[in-house]
């Protein structure tokens, strides 16, 4: 089939009057760098999150008791438990390494949360109810979900919002946030990447999606850790290799290679 290119545009006149942001090339590198490695984080967090749930639900005594999962990082490891009733239980748990297309260890079996799990889910719940009872401009477009990464740093928290979807051809770019909050789960802090949704689709009349582009406002300047988190968990299902962001913000093209785990500036 015929391969094209699909741009995806959202830009506005107030965004292309605004001051452009100035960063030296080391500068600009540094934090790519590190939007790079945490995109990483997210995608290990959420495909493993993504191959257990699905392994829980093929396990009918775990599909049973299923009440909800947690991801945490553990010596190196990612790991996924399965939480029975009420949160108060591990039905079971699934542990990732290497590679993230399957589980280097499962376990089934009932056990009780150790202190590290507790205080997580704790932590998560209090930020959860901090965002409904403060009414923050958390959306969840209609046919889509919100899938929820919480990454300690310091001796704070901080929880990602980034948008899932079960339609077929499509990668569902925006839609994201991060809140940031203390060591007792108080929101310090928030921001939305994008300003809405934005549904990149693999097919366009008949024909292949070679690369997609989106842009960005001024207040998301670059390339987003949820950018790349979601085409790492998408792009493969579509055999698509790259995504390039317009940022208005620094006046370049920031494209990132999933062969290549890389991130270039044009």
């Amino acid at each position: 089939m015929k391969k094209i290119s699909l741009l995806v545009l959202s830009l506005f006149s107030s965004i292309l009057l605004a001051q452009k942001i100035e960063l030296s090339e080391n500068e600009l590198n540094n934090r790519l760098d590190s939007i790079l490695t945490e995109g990483n984080l997210l995608y290990k967090y959420e495909k493993s999150a993504w191959i257990s749930t699905d392994l829980a639900f093929e396990n009918p005594t775990v599909k049973a008791e299923f009440y909800g999962y947690l991801t945490y990082e553990e010596q190196g490891e990612i790991k996924t438990i399965i939480l029975g009733e009420k949160h108060q239980t591990c039905i079971a748990e699934y542990v990732f390494k290497n590679n993230f297309n399957k589980p280097k260890s499962e376990k089934i079996e009932k056990r009780e949360l150790s202190d590290k799990e507790k205080t997580l889910i704790e932590i998560r719940e209090k930020i959860l109810e901090n965002i409904y009872e403060n009414k923050y401009e958390v959306t969840v477009p209609e046919g889509y979900k919100l899938n929820l990464i919480l990454l300690p740093f310091a001796d704070k928290y901080k929880l990602y919002m980034i948008t899932g979807t079960t339609q077929n051809n499509e990668i569902p770019f925006g839609n994201d946030y991060i809140f940031i909050a203390d060591k007792n789960g108080k929101i310090e802090s928030w921001h939305k990447f994008h300003s809405r949704l934005i549904p990149t689709y693999t097919m366009m009349n008949g024909n292949k999606v070679e690369e997609s582009i989106h842009s960005h406002l001024m207040t998301t300047p670059l390339i987003t850790a949820t950018d790349i988190c979601t085409f790492m968990l998408y792009a493969p299902l579509y055999g698509i290799d790259a995504f390039s962001v317009y940022s208005p913000a620094i006046g370049k093209y920031m494209t990132y290679s999933l062969e290549k785990n890389k991130i270039t500036v044009k």
